[in-house]
């Protein structure tokens, strides 16, 4: 007899699956870390500690454009989400994404808006397909602009960027055509729903404008807070090498094999400026500095996000991430 042994074995696979993200990230970030310690020791006592300003003022600007993008998108959807509204939604999802693995801590926003606005599980997650996709756009057009300025880029990057490129051009395609498509099944009908949504709140004209203009905005300013890291340490890094740096990072990043991209994202980044013949001290420190600045922001207005929408809220993220990470309704 089956006495739930699909069921347990389901949830401790989940179980197994966060623990081994975890220690994916660990071992990266140990890794680099010791190979350059003593350097980095030295690094740190010669910091330039006024550059934080600037790191930390670009990215809560970051921040608030994407909140403000996100406010734009909400209300193509007839959402009338205000500016501290859509942006403590953005700072909830990804501050559970640095605790779960896979970008679980996006459908966090489905609880806010459906709270406060009523409104559908099509919309929430319709608006969250828009800004991911916008996002990779946007940061694979920059990295091709990078990439014309630098020497000796390797071919898995470009290889990385234009991959990426197609299919997001895959993705519209699908989303412009499928409006020719019915159905009578239920599950693909709310798909249909979903695109349909996509189609109406991103790819007019002038949401296409002014969607491209808030994301170059945005991954500017998150490519201004790198740029700040690197004068904070005294190394000299190009400004094209430090975006085609986020771009890569960010790509890679996209790929959820450790909650927040922690260490993949590092990797990314530090190869990136090695190749620039940034030392490998520099590289990881540079890396691992713009990250943990950008990580504590995002923790520190995740838990202000709470304070702003209300202790109700706590039980149903506590709710949502143990049925998805372990499998507990």
């Amino acid at each position: 007899m089956n006495y739930g042994g699909g069921y347990m074995g389901h949830k401790y696979q989940k179980i197994v699956g966060f623990i081994i993200s975890i220690t994916i990230a660990a071992v990266i970030l140990g890794v680099m870390l010791a190979r350059v310690w003593d350097d980095l020791l030295i690094a740190v006592a010669y910091m330039q500690h006024l550059y934080a300003i600037p790191a930390i003022g670009f990215c809560l600007l970051a921040w608030l454009m994407r909140g403000y993008r996100y406010q734009k998108i909400l209300r193509n959807m007839a959402i009338p989400a205000g500016l501290l509204f859509s942006t403590a939604c953005i700072f909830l999802s990804q501050t559970i994404n640095l605790i779960v693995p896979a970008r679980l801590g996006d459908l966090v926003r489905l609880i806010p808006i459906r709270h406060e606005y009523k409104a559908t599980v099509s919309q929430g997650l319709s608006s969250i397909v828009i800004e991911r996709l916008f996002d990779i756009i946007t940061i694979a057009l920059l990295g091709l602009i990078a990439v014309v300025f630098i020497i000796d880029v390797p071919d898995w990057f470009v290889l990385l960027i234009v991959i990426s490129l197609i299919l997001a051009g895959i993705g519209v395609l699908f989303i412009l055509i499928s409006k020719r498509w019915t159905t009578n099944n239920r599950y693909l009908g709310f798909v249909l729903n979903m695109l349909g949504d996509i189609r109406a709140a991103s790819l007019s004209r002038a949401a296409i404008v002014m969607l491209l203009a808030t994301s170059t905005i945005i991954w500017l300013f998150d490519i201004l807070v790198c740029y700040s890291v690197a004068l904070m340490f005294n190394v000299t890094i190009p400004f094209q090498l430090v975006l085609l740096a986020i771009v890569i990072g960010n790509l890679v990043k996209a790929v959820p094999i450790t909650p927040g991209g922690i260490g993949t994202y590092e990797l990314a980044l530090t190869a990136t400026f090695e190749i620039g013949r940034v030392s490998a001290a520099d590289a990881t420190i540079v890396s691992v500095i713009d990250h943990l600045i950008k990580n504590l922001i995002t923790l520190i207005g995740g838990a202000v996000s709470i304070l702003y929408f209300g202790t109700w809220i706590i039980p149903h993220i506590t709710d949502l991430v143990r049925e998805k990470l372990f499998h507990k309704p």
